[in-house]
């Protein structure tokens, strides 16, 4: 009988088109994401999913085949970690299927008595490593299950952390001169009103950010320039800037390679956004060579 299994924990995404509403839902029900009562809440979200829906929908069915790629992404990513760690390995999805709840019940059901917790995002926030801890911290309380936990967790300026960005940077620069880019290094972005609440996120992005930079210098590898941009941005209110799309609007130098730092799996943010949307607006503007790094996913 194991005595450890690891967890791995992200938001999740749509595994079919009948899964973006209940994954919006979700999302929009959290208290992290919309912090403010559970009354307004459940108004606000609701507003925000029967605006956004169909566009939302149109754009997995059009661009990603109807499927967010996370799920088979991390589901590869567990199978490489499978043939290295001598312990079962779940996936712990916050919004969609595969959830975190039957991923609890799977260890308590085989009695395991320890959990790795590694929340799969370098950075941590409220809205994303606090958010899923929490909930497996409830789901263990209400199903009276009590593991030791070991949580893995801000690795943002881990070295090795670091040292696997600079490869996935350097895979995607390829054969391309440096000192003819501007590396813009993107992250999800955050609501001000969130950021300036004591989240940790903005400041561990920004050490992050600046890591990356200093390991790039030890490494030899000079860019013309270096950003740091936040995407995602929804709703009027008040983000973390610069904006990505600002700064693809009024460039500096049309030759970019796009760094996605706050994310570990591809999804539709980096594969969607990214990739399509932010490279079609490069396109219009006439960029010379607008390159995306891939996430880490199963490397």
């Amino acid at each position: 009988m194991p005595k450890q299994a690891l967890l791995l924990l992200n938001m999740g995404g749509p595994n079919n088109l009948d899964e973006v509403e209940l994954f919006l839902r979700n999302m929009f029900s959290d208290k992290y994401i919309l912090p403010i009562n559970p009354l307004m809440r459940k108004l606000v979200g609701t507003i925000i999913i029967k605006k956004r829906l169909n566009a939302v929908k149109a754009n997995f069915q059009k661009h990603l085949g109807g499927k967010s790629p996370l799920t088979q992404l991390t589901q590869g990513l567990v199978d490489r970690l499978q043939t290295k760690l001598n312990m079962p390995i779940f996936m712990a999805m916050r919004y969609v299927p595969p959830f975190a709840i039957e991923a609890i019940k799977a260890c308590q059901a085989q009695g395991i008595e320890g959990l790795v917790v590694f929340p799969m995002y370098p950075q941590c926030s409220t809205t994303t490593t606090i958010s899923s801890i929490e909930e497996i911290q409830a789901h263990c309380k209400a199903l009276n299950y009590q593991p030791k936990m070991k949580i893995l967790c801000n690795y943002y300026d881990d070295r090795d952390y670091i040292q696997a960005s600079f490869d996935k940077i350097i895979e995607a620069l390829g054969e391309r001169n440096p000192k003819e880019y501007d590396l813009i290094v993107s992250a999800h972005g955050l609501p001000l009103s969130i950021a300036r609440s004591g989240d940790v996120y903005e400041k561990q992005i920004e050490a992050n950010f600046s890591a990356l930079k200093l390991y790039l210098e030890l490494q030899g590898v000079s860019f013309k320039d270096t950003k740091l941009v936040y995407q995602s941005k929804v709703g009027a209110g008040r983000w973390l800037k610069p904006a990505l799309d600002d700064t693809v609007r009024n460039p500096k130098n049309l030759k970019v390679l796009i760094y996605p730092i706050a994310f570990t799996v591809d999804n539709s943010e980096t594969l969607f956004e990214l990739d399509i949307e932010t490279r079609e607006i490069a396109h219009k503007i006439g960029y010379e060579d607008f390159v995306v790094a891939q996430c880490f996913n199963a490397d």
